[in-house]
């Protein structure tokens, strides 16, 4: 934790409050201000040119970084102004013809399940999750079949915290014919993540959370060599290989993950997000990783002597950067925190607590404290 201490001062939001909700939305960092600001000054000096002579060239250089921190080629991401988005031009191009199912489990954040259960011919099965902590190997073989086109789950459970192992999980989908889609938004930054060795076909995750950018930027990674085979219905603009023939009648997909994209990019999203994603890359996956999992283990350690119901697994290797706490009123709790200048939030039934590589072990500690202090439980 020691050699990351530096960025701190980087985050101003901490010299006003115990910010402890990066899985809800990463801290804003100087660096990535002075990106916004930098947007908004080339807005101010170069109008409309500002896309041919800056921002173009910004889009294509935060596909690149995307690339390297997920292990794939710069020509397999699409930008996206939110998951939603994504999934729905990668939806429009999936075939449901003969396979009608898609698989995802009890856990899963809803926006994966709602963009199949109003596609018209689409049907969901569900993996179920005993011990509603995580989801175990056999309710996945469960609830994939011969129907299933699709296996489509989160690597982090926003609930719970817990690690799916997604290369296992993949294993399954692919042994039954079907592809598979990681939903990485709450794990991407907190836990290091190689979209080859994991096998995905597909791949979502955003800036929103432990990428540090803020609202409006999501990526979307396509395996290389299904992308030519992928036709997407939900489409626009910014799709067209000939886009600046502005040739009403021309209509070509690119030959990358660009075919994925749809209109007109937030650039302020993109520049902050990119500016945020140099931060995450210069200090490296693994060392995130790292000193995330010593807050997190502290964290629960702190709570269960405490003596508070811990919904978070007990295996450190099963968690993520989510520690949560079970309570009869979290929201309550989360007011109350909140009011004493401690953040954090809640979900039904649970106090959701998510630490990163700018807090510290005393941020930890006046968090249970208050916790025991105002008798949350």
């Amino acid at each position: 934790m020691a050699d990351l201490s530096r960025y701190r001062a980087e985050f101003p939001t901490l010299e006003r409050v115990t910010y402890l909700n990066s899985c809800s939305l990463g801290a804003l960092s100087v660096r990535t201000r002075a990106a916004i600001d930098q947007y908004m000054d080339d807005w101010t000096q170069l109008g409309a040119s500002a896309w041919y002579e800056t921002w173009v060239g910004e889009i294509a250089a935060l596909r690149g970084k995307v690339a390297r921190l997920i292990g794939a080629r710069p020509e397999e991401i699409a930008w996206a102004p939110s998951v939603s988005a994504a999934l729905s031009s990668l939806g429009s191009a999936l075939d449901f013809a003969t396979r009608d199912e898609v698989a995802t489990s009890e856990l899963d954040f809803p926006t994966v399940a709602n963009q199949f259960q109003v596609k018209p011919g689409t049907k969901l099965a569900w993996a179920a999750s005993p011990d509603g902590i995580r989801v175990p190997l056999d309710s996945w073989r469960k609830a994939v079949g011969p129907r299933t086109a699709l296996l489509a789950t989160s690597r982090v459970c926003y609930t719970t915290g817990s690690v799916q192992d997604m290369r296992a999980v993949g294993r399954i989908a692919h042994d039954a014919g079907a592809q598979f889609l990681c939903d990485d938004y709450q794990g991407t930054g907190v836990a290091p993540v190689d979209v080859r060795a994991m096998d995905c076909d597909f791949f979502v995750t955003g800036s929103l959370k432990w990428l540090l950018g803020g609202t409006g930027s999501c990526y979307l990674y396509v395996k290389k060599e299904l992308i030519p085979e992928l036709r997407p219905t939900h489409t626009g603009w910014w799709a067209n290989a000939h886009m600046f023939d502005f040739d009403v009648k021309r209509f070509a997909y690119w030959a990358d993950a660009r075919r994925f994209e749809g209109g007109e990019v937030n650039m302020a999203g993109v520049a902050g997000a990119s500016a945020a994603l140099d931060m995450v890359l210069e200090i490296g996956p693994e060392r995130l990783r790292r000193a995330t999992e010593e807050l997190v283990r502290d964290l629960v350690e702190r709570a269960e002597d405490a003596k508070f119901a811990v919904g978070t697994p007990h295996e450190p290797e099963q968690r993520a950067g989510i520690v949560v706490l079970r309570m009869q009123d979290p929201a309550k709790a989360t007011n109350v925190l909140a009011q004493e200048g401690i953040i954090v939030d809640h979900r039904p039934g649970k106090l959701r607590v998510s630490p990163y590589f700018y807090n510290t072990a005393e941020e930890n500690a006046k968090l249970i404290a208050a916790l025991q202090r105002h008798r949350l439980r």
